[in-house]
């Protein structure tokens, strides 16, 4: 184990931490974002708007991430011209296939979680006369998302650790930095190994942050004692 060869790459793996780091937390807000209103209509008795959201789901959950950023990266210039737009970046392409991945499977979470909101909760917002839309802005989509947390956790991870497919499209995340200081110097365990580690330093950062979360949201779920 050589740990002169990390000490002397670790501003590389610095600049990698930060590009994962705003990568995935950009696609996460945006992925929410966009997760909302497909959980929504995915749950409409419309089917005008209930097959599109389902198709999306499906289809985003069906396939596999790398070969969605595949798709993008590589084939949009089959449907248009790239050069000099954003899609000739390959942050750009990234951040899309990260946002409609983690949005398709954050929508089947937080639809999860309306689906399994007590009736009560509803019924009585109806009868205080609110409308299906405050509804849903004041009742149904606080309890939900507060409910979907424990999950929702899961998904971040699982978002953390598939961000690093966008290393074989030239982007230096972790994955990345472990990749151009394995070709440096040919030492692929130190390599790996540093990445490794700070993918498992972000894991238990984010268990920590979405534990103090649930014990602050969810506090009211919890029997008394």
């Amino acid at each position: 184990m050589d740990f002169s060869l990390i000490i002397e790459s670790f501003p590389i793996y610095l600049e990698g931490l930060w590009t994962t780091f705003w990568l995935v937390g950009l696609a996460l807000i945006l992925g929410l974002l966009v997760a909302i209103p497909l959980a929504i209509t995915r749950n409409s008795r419309n089917y005008l708007l209930m097959l599109p959201s389902w198709g999306y789901i499906y289809f985003f959950r069906g396939t596999p991430l790398l070969v969605q950023l595949y798709l993008i990266y590589y084939g949009m210039d089959q449907f248009f011209p790239v050069k000099d737009t954003l899609w000739e970046n390959a942050w750009f392409c990234a951040l899309v296939a990260f946002v409609l991945n983690t949005s398709a499977y954050t929508a089947e979470i937080i639809r999860g979680a309306i689906n399994g909101l007590p009736k009560g909760e509803v019924e009585a917002a109806k009868a205080y006369g609110m409308s299906t839309f405050m509804t849903y802005r004041r009742i149904i989509l606080p309890s939900a998302l507060r409910r979907a947390l424990p999950a929702y956790s899961n998904e971040v991870i699982f978002m953390l650790h598939g961000s690093a497919v966008a290393g074989i499209v030239t982007i230096l995340d972790l994955t990345g930095a472990a990749r151009l200081v394995n070709s440096r110097y040919y030492a692929p365990f130190e390599s790996f190994l540093t990445a490794g580690l700070f993918y498992m330093a972000l894991t238990f950062l984010i268990l920590w942050i979405f534990k103090n979360a649930e014990k602050r949201f969810l506090a009211y779920l919890r029997p008394l004692s």
